[in-house]
């Protein structure tokens, strides 16, 4: 992303999703062990997860919801077309890729009812976007422009050319290309838990030396929280320089 320092983004997703998922990430936040979230508005504790985030001082995005039905207030004129999101791209796996003109309301009156609410409970604009499940990737999303150009956004999760196919890898890249136009991104986007699982944390560490890169985490998860407060995760931020999407 033009203008930004090269660094690596530590952001925990589900915020304001249930208490528990609130009460992990900020734990983490408070030990220095990630530097942003990114949060579900219309869910049971996304009241509680704001005032938090203002007393914390915590760079937050949006993360869109699409696919699970909302737990929270406030969103009765929004449960009907939200129900039919959720229907249509969880009823196929490949549903997200492809466009859906019968919903094209449905989804632009989805995202603005959110970008409203996060406002309200933020008093102010995500630091970025990204979604529940990626489907802010989702066709529907994309090729509708509901989303202000300009903002900043996950991009793909980033392979190595032995991890998916050439098909997989080429789709993606064409989606980031297109996304790159309209958007800020990052150079590369990574996920926790198959980071541990392959053991790739030093090469994305490597990565973040010359590179913007984004590390998508969920501390909720035990085996994500134990890693994240370990003492090999301290020694890698040790050597990097660590920030958010806010840092611009």
């Amino acid at each position: 992303m033009g203008g930004w320092n090269r660094m690596l983004i530590i952001n925990a997703d589900d915020w304001g999703r249930s208490r528990a998922e609130t009460d992990a990430a900020l734990r983490c936040y408070q030990e220095g062990r990630i530097t942003s979230v990114s949060a579900m508005v219309f869910m049971e504790d996304s009241e509680r997860a704001a005032e938090l985030a203002r007393e914390n001082e915590l760079a937050v995005g949006l993360h869109l919801n699409f696919a699970e039905p909302f737990t929270g207030k406030n969103y009765v004129d929004l449960d009907h077309c939200h129900g039919r999101t959720i229907r249509y791209l969880m009823g196929n796996k490949y549903a997200q890729l492809v466009y859906n003109p019968f919903l094209r309301k449905e989804f632009a009156y989805s995202y603005e009812a959110q970008a409203r609410e996060f406002v309200r409970l933020f008093d102010g604009p995500p630091s970025h976007i990204d979604g529940h499940h990626h489907m802010h990737l989702c066709a529907n999303v994309l090729l509708s422009k509901v989303i202000p150009t300009g903002m900043k956004m996950r991009r793909n999760f980033s392979f190595w050319p032995d991890e998916k196919s050439l098909l997989n890898r080429t789709y993606r890249t064409f989606v980031d290309r297109w996304l790159a136009r309209r958007y800020q991104l990052p150079d590369y986007f990574f996920d926790l838990t198959q980071c541990i699982r392959d053991e790739k944390l030093e090469r994305v560490a490597a990565l973040a030396k010359s590179n913007n890169v984004e590390l998508m985490t969920h501390p909720v998860a035990d085996h994500e929280a134990e890693y994240l407060m370990s003492d090999e995760f301290y020694s890698i931020l040790q050597r990097l320089e660590v920030g958010s999407y806010a840092w611009v």
